[in-house]
């Protein structure tokens, strides 16, 4: 007699159907975060330095996926962060975050840098960047289970399953 082979779940896209972790909207976790750049911020251009940017993101980045997570989370990385345009000492930076993808502990979560022309209010977007955040339990710092993610709009489904395809290509990339 012949055993059937079973179905071994899927860890990196777990199915939904039998998920049974708690969910939680993308619209829970989205961040709206304003810094003014000061000369402390600039470069010798009297432009806000990118590694202040980066700083920045990362912030932003952190307080969406702890907002999904509910739990300390930490950068795991940063796939790529690509800059459009400089900003001025005294200009005004808007940053937006929410999450992408939510793994088993860990989450995508992008953000795009605006910045903000004072007299208009028109924004322009400056940079954009995906990083990756993993949950930690608060007592044992080692890896918890994150919310399933509930994506509602068709933006935000195409946001999943854009961050599904990077996702995995970095497994595919860190197994060459």
């Amino acid at each position: 007699m012949k055993k059937s082979a079973s179905k071994k779940p899927n860890r990196i896209h777990p199915d939904p159907d039998h998920d049974e972790r708690p969910a939680k909207a993308v619209s829970m976790s989205k961040v709206e975060m304003t810094e003014l750049v000061f000369p402390n911020d600039a470069n010798p251009l009297g432009n806000v330095m990118g590694g202040r940017v980066m700083h920045w993101i990362d912030i932003c980045a952190a307080i969406a996926a702890g907002r999904h997570a509910n739990t300390p989370v930490v950068t795991a990385s940063v796939d790529k962060i690509d800059f459009h345009r400089p900003v001025r000492v005294g200009g005004v930076l808007v940053l937006y975050s929410s999450v992408n993808y939510a793994g088993r502990t860990s989450m995508e979560i992008g953000v795009k840098v605006y910045n903000e022309d004072r007299a208009t209010g028109n924004r322009s977007h400056v940079a954009s960047a995906y990083l990756t955040f993993v949950s930690l339990d608060p007592d044992t710092h080692t890896p918890r289970t994150v919310p399933r993610l509930i994506s509602e709009s068709a933006e935000e489904k195409r946001r999943c399953q854009d961050a599904v395809r990077r996702r995995d290509a970095r497994i595919k990339a860190s197994q060459a």
